[in-house]
């Protein structure tokens, strides 16, 4: 499933060919993905000229001078195509402005597309609950102490909890236990004040990194340039199994409530 650097990377290309312009296509190509289409897609946007592009959690944002925001997910395998050649079977909406044509791919339909009044953003209930963003300013040692006080949870489940940090994954959940050394099954609540200060700098670290190098390319993920992130070649521990970590220790796997969880036990306590 793209990450939080994937939709950033993801909403970084679409700023390039959409900012500013004015749609004067929106087709839908089927009813629905995971969700129905908004009914009203295509007589809202037809015509309206984007304002803006940005990111919530693992949600991309465009808004526009009509006053609606388009909110797209990516679900597991969706990605947007820029000036495609052809138009295929799993490009289910397409978009035109004067210069170019994009296409959202879901060969899987798991991803969906939203509308809703941009002044209303914070009421969209999938965002109503979601904690601060990982690379922004509340996002600190003191808020997460606050956040994990008394939670017996393991640290990595609390992670993942889009109520405690928005988007953060599987992925770079493992990377950055692993960079702050705390093993993903302490408990969150009995990690101390110094240890939560390197967890966030892990986590604005790791994120950083990826979001540099263009996420990484799992399963079906691309950017929207067609070309695949390279982040997976510095993963320190996730998919490397049986692998050497960093500190010299042995990359292990376990599974946690589904997921796979990749760490060392050398450097991880």
């Amino acid at each position: 499933m793209p990450e939080l650097p994937e939709v950033e990377t993801t909403v970084a290309g679409l700023r390039q060919v959409l900012d500013g312009a004015q749609l004067t296509l929106v087709e839908p190509r089927r009813a629905d993905l995971r969700f129905p289409f908004p009914v009203d897609l295509r007589q809202r946007l037809t015509g309206a000229r984007i304002t803006g592009l940005g990111r919530r959690a693992k949600y991309g944002l465009i808004d526009t001078d009509r006053g609606d925001t388009m909110i797209f997910h990516l679900g597991m395998s969706g990605r947007w195509r820029i000036d495609p050649s052809e138009v295929g079977k799993h490009d289910h909406l397409l978009l035109e402005t004067a210069s170019h044509r994009l296409a959202l791919n879901d060969p899987r339909r798991f991803g969906f597309v939203h509308l809703t009044p941009t002044d209303a953003l914070d009421a969209y209930p999938p965002f109503a609950a979601l904690g601060p963003e990982p690379l922004g300013d509340a996002l600190t040692a003191d808020y997460l102490a606050q956040a994990l006080e008394g939670r017996a949870a393991p640290i990595k489940a609390m992670l993942l909890d889009q109520r405690i940090i928005a988007g953060l994954g599987n992925i770079y959940v493992c990377e950055a236990l692993n960079i702050a050394r705390i093993s993903p099954t302490r408990a969150a609540g009995w990690i101390s004040r110094a240890r939560l200060a390197r967890l966030v700098e892990a986590i604005r670290a790791v994120l950083v990194a990826a979001i540099a190098a263009g996420g990484s390319t799992l399963r079906d993920y691309a950017r929207p340039d067609g070309e695949l992130g390279y982040f997976a070649k510095d993963w320190r521990v996730y998919g490397r199994e049986g692998l050497a970590c960093p500190c010299g220790g042995t990359v292990k796997r376990r599974v946690d409530s589904g997921r796979s969880t990749f760490y060392c036990p050398t450097c991880q306590s």
